[in-house]
């Protein structure tokens, strides 16, 4: 079966990538830049190098490369550094998740592709308010704070022209927090140097709910939806949503820093903004059992737990 994979040069591409090859999966592999051809192709893809917002070129490279499944990897996030400007931050990200999305899907539909699985997000999209951890059947947020309003807006739109394509089966998989080589919460990522600096710090009651998944695990479960669970939306994280305040000074104690700061919720208003007391004090995790029941999918790391100890480099 052939795969293509865009986006495939990111934390999950460089984990997903064998892993498909591996399953016995021709798979090509579409990144930006020239640089990454050679590593595309040592880990068993064939390369091919496109602009996501290209029309034409990335038309023309799923043309070349005829894949039964399209797999949608496409961000440009390097690091999240400024909650008060999260829509900011995540400017390039929703265009790739909207216009990219369009452009993608519709290079699908012209050469018959049979599934079409995209990348979303479920670590602060749902209601913040009920239950700490959301099924897929609960409602994502209705009043989000206001920077970060652009930002649910470009899941939802992923999620729905996904999802509801016509005649081409669409996945949208809401992964929780990544963490593990080449993302932000790696040991020489941009949240792990806050962390060492003291800068990122539990605000008010840390009641908030994170969910989290290993970046080999995100990878795994994509593997799996390919031939697995009807279209749909489908929850991909471990099994231990954690509050703020009991996971952030665990990850401190893995990566060998001091305890992170505390601070009123008053002053994390005005360092964080509105969307870091979010963040901090009100979001709500993710329910996995859907992708464990429909997708026959379990992450390797349980818990973050064990993970922080033992997969964050």
């Amino acid at each position: 079966m052939n795969v293509f994979v865009a986006g495939a040069s990111g934390a999950i591409g460089q984990a997903l990538v064998p892993q498909l090859v591996a399953a016995g999966y021709q798979v090509v592999a579409m990144t930006r830049s020239q640089r990454h051809v050679v590593r595309l192709r040592a880990m068993g893809a064939e390369p091919v190098v496109a602009d996501a917002l290209d029309r034409a070129a990335v038309a023309e490279a799923v043309r070349r490369a005829q894949p039964d499944v399209i797999i949608h990897e496409l961000t440009a996030l390097t690091g999240m550094k400024d909650f008060k400007h999260f829509d900011r931050e995540f400017a390039l990200t929703n265009r790739l998740r909207t216009e990219g999305t369009d452009i993608l899907l519709a290079a699908a539909r012209e050469v018959g592709a049979r599934r079409f699985i995209a990348q979303s997000y479920g670590n602060w999209i749902y209601a913040r308010t009920g239950s700490a951890a959301k099924t897929e059947d609960d409602a994502l947020d209705p009043t989000p704070p206001a920077n970060q309003r652009e930002t649910l807006a470009a899941v939802r739109y992923l999620e729905g022209v996904v999802v509801g394509a016509e005649g081409i089966e669409g996945v949208a998989l809401r992964y929780g927090g990544l963490y593990g080589p080449h993302t932000s919460m790696a040991s020489d990522g941009d949240v792990a140097a806050m962390i060492r600096r003291r800068m990122f710090p539990v605000v008010g009651d840390g009641a908030g709910v994170w969910s989290f998944l290993h970046v080999q695990d995100a990878a795994s479960a994509t593997v799996a939806a390919i031939e697995r669970g009807a279209p749909g939306v489908y929850n991909i994280a471990d099994d231990e949503p954690a509050l703020v305040r009991v996971w952030l000074p665990a990850y401190a104690r893995a990566l060998g820093a001091r305890p992170p700061l505390r601070i009123p919720t008053w002053l994390g208003k005005l360092i964080v903004g509105e969307v870091g007391v979010s963040l901090m004090t009100e979001q709500r995790g993710e329910s996995n059992a859907k992708a464990k029941r429909e997708l026959g999918w379990a992450p390797s790391y349980a818990s973050w737990r064990e993970g922080f100890k033992g997969g964050l480099s």
